[in-house]
């Protein structure tokens, strides 16, 4: 099972940690990690490239434990409003689109949201 928890500060979603392997396919074929890892992927290039704010992320490959706290989406680390929406929007989008994948793989993961700043 994949533990995502994701973080929040007054009421602003701001990054995620994923443990755990989803155990839905065998090693290499299971088509649920390999949409999470490119969901992940997605949002550290969007973040870095599109949005040009600053995402400090680990990925640990023999683990696939992932790491990824946007400081940008926080209205103490960036002034641009625009940008901040835009940011935690991104974050945000990941968590409902995972609840949405809970329906039908409730057995593989698990989502939480605490809100603390890390």
């Amino acid at each position: 099972m994949t533990k995502i928890v994701f973080y929040k500060w007054d009421n602003v979603f701001y990054g995620f940690t994923e443990k755990g392997h989803t155990g839905y396919g065998e090693s290499g074929d299971d088509v649920l990690c390999a949409a999470l890892s490119a969901m992940t992927m997605l949002i550290i290039n969007t973040i870095e490239v599109s949005y040009a704010s600053d995402v400090e992320y680990t990925i640990d490959e023999e683990t696939t434990d992932i790491r990824l706290i946007a400081r940008g989406a926080l209205p103490e680390c960036e002034e641009d409003e625009c940008k901040r929406f835009a940011v935690s929007g991104l974050i945000q989008a990941y968590y409902y689109q995972l609840n949405d994948m809970l329906e039908e793989y409730y057995d593989y993961l698990d989502v939480d949201v605490v809100e603390e700043l890390i």
